[in-house]
């Protein structure tokens, strides 16, 4: 009696946990809704099993944002990421498309039932001006890919999932200091907690040269050691350290349809977790100074294309060591991954030779989960 009365209570438990965690679900319905009606001048999808996954961290001072700004009712994205997941899974490419490059915005419409015409303007501005959805079609207008699903977190659904993992150990070269992004820190190993975390890779005018691409550096540097902290046994095998960061992340983050359920989460979770951290990349999207404004960006051609090519194929991407860090020089040490896809299509095959030839395409700088944190 009592040993049933135990599965009893945990069979409730577990049902209880489940049950929350689904109810902190957020699935954004109005998104593929919108997209529905742009079906047709949509990429069409990529190899079976290979995913890309839009991040957007939305820059909202609404909900519980109010403290890094007056909440204006605007929203931008801060941060967005384009993430290939190849089909094997045996590799990942998470590509950072700067904040502000130029890029040509379709017509979307906000949630305030406006209409905004098409034109040129700085990539985070398409979030403003129609939400998730026109985020995703300038995206893929961009790259040729098509977006699969889609993931949206804010400033305070970032810091609670830093916090669940119990922080982020990184080592900082120098010191650092930005009273805007309400960062204090000395030099050396230290682990960031929520704030600290998200100030790090907020910051941007006192640091550096104040530029975007030395943020979407560090913001690449922290996300490396991130998964490297979440592939750990230290929270994949802890129940105690998971349910937090499960409950965090659920509550936190608003996602497609597909996403928004504990079956969908775990799927995609489960499919990764056998990625090598030397496969697990980051890059930027090859791009130069705008022609007609120093501060702005555009694409650098052809190895913008050949990215996305590759991409959109699940073919590997070749990359280079990215220059020095956070946590020190980045290591890409696999220039390709050993994934289904690894075949090349007939204009891309070589013969073999003593000597390796050299390649037609440059690296591209990278970043992976490989190195480890003060190496």
């Amino acid at each position: 009696m009592g040993a049933a009365a135990a599965l009893l209570g945990l069979a409730g438990t577990g049902y209880a946990l489940y049950a929350h965690l689904s109810g902190n679900l957020h699935a954004d319905g109005a998104t593929q809704n919108e997209l529905e009606k742009y079906e047709a001048e949509r990429p069409p999808s990529g190899p079976p099993d290979a995913e890309n996954i839009l991040l957007i961290g939305s820059d909202t001072r609404g909900g519980g944002n109010g403290a890094y700004g007056t909440d204006n009712g605007t929203r931008r994205a801060d941060t967005t990421l384009l993430l290939h997941l190849a089909a094997d899974r045996r590799s990942a490419t998470a590509v950072s498309i700067p904040r502000d490059l130029m890029v040509s915005v379709p017509a979307c419409t906000g949630a305030d039932g406006r209409r905004t015409p098409a034109g040129v303007t700085p990539f985070n501005a398409a979030f403003q001006t129609g939400g998730a959805a026109c985020v995703i079609r300038t995206v893929e207008k961009l790259t040729g890919i098509r977006v699969g699903h889609h993931v949206i977190v804010d400033f305070v659904g970032f810091k609670r999932m830093v916090d669940a993992v119990g922080g982020v150990a990184m080592c900082l070269p120098r010191p650092l200091h930005d009273p805007q992004a309400r960062i204090d820190l000395p030099a050396g190993r230290q682990t960031l907690h929520g704030e600290e975390a998200l100030g790090f890779v907020r910051a941007r005018k006192s640091l550096g040269n104040g530029s975007d691409t030395q943020r979407m550096e560090r913001q690449q540097q922290f996300l490396d050691a991130l998964v490297k902290k979440v592939q750990s046994n230290g929270v994949l095998l802890n129940p105690a350290r998971l349910y937090p960061l499960l409950d965090a992340a659920t509550s936190s983050l608003t996602t497609d349809k597909a996403l928004a359920s504990l079956t969908g989460l775990y799927e995609l979770v489960r499919s990764t977790r056998a990625i090598p951290a030397g496969h697990v990349r980051f890059m930027t999207v090859p791009r130069t100074g705008y022609r007609y404004d120093a501060n702005r960006d555009e694409l650098a051609q052809p190895a913008a294309d050949q990215l996305f090519h590759r991409l959109a194929r699940d073919l590997p991407v070749p990359a280079a060591p990215a220059s020095g860090g956070a946590h020190g020089p980045g290591d890409s040490g696999h220039t390709s991954s050993p994934n289904a896809s690894d075949t090349t299509s007939s204009d891309e095959k070589t013969v073999s030779s003593p000597t390796p030839p050299t390649p037609s395409r440059p690296p591209i700088p990278a970043t992976t989960t490989e190195r480890g944190i003060c190496e």
